[in-house]
């Protein structure tokens, strides 16, 4: 799963295909993840907090995933459809701006909208590596904690039963 995420950023550019869904790489690496993990098709059970937490790198992932039409627009509605975050644009545009100014990110003016891409790979890979791994970090101190509850429960549930009987 993570190797496929990083197959697809540093897979073929961004170019966009005659009739294809800008979101068709976003929605496959979603789904991809959402169904190994809970056998669903969106993660849209991800707390928006994290989402919001998060922004920055999931920004760049969505830039980098999209083919063509890459705009503010575009990568809210994907939040909003993978991810479950209805996000105002007072919060996703600043930091697409930064991004854009101090980031891996550029931005394009085009005659009614902005198209951002990711102007420094390595940047936006950097970025997102160091994301993932502190994620994942979290996620196996997590995963450990859990055990030592289930390893503890047995013994708390005899407990609680002793105390009550």
């Amino acid at each position: 799963m993570l190797r496929s995420l990083l197959e697809e950023m540093n897979g073929p550019g961004t170019e966009e295909t005659e009739g294809t869904n800008p979101a068709a790489r976003t929605e496959a690496v979603v789904e991809e993840t959402a169904t190994t993990l809970h056998d669903e098709r969106t993660l849209s059970m991800i707390d928006e907090g994290l989402v919001k937490q998060a922004l920055p790198e999931l920004l760049t992932a969505l830039v980098r995933l999209r083919t063509g039409e890459s705009n503010g627009t575009g990568v809210m509605d994907d939040l909003k459809e993978y991810f479950g975050a209805d996000l105002s644009p007072g919060t996703v545009y600043p930091v697409l701006h930064e991004l854009a100014d101090e980031g891996p990110l550029s931005v394009h003016e085009l005659v009614r909208t902005k198209e951002y891409s990711v102007e420094d790979a390595d940047a936006a890979r950097g970025q997102l590596a160091a994301a993932m791994g502190n994620h994942l970090a979290l996620g196996l101190v997590f995963r450990r904690a859990l055990e030592e509850f289930d390893d503890a429960g047995t013994a708390a549930v005899e407990f609680d039963d002793t105390e009550t009987a």
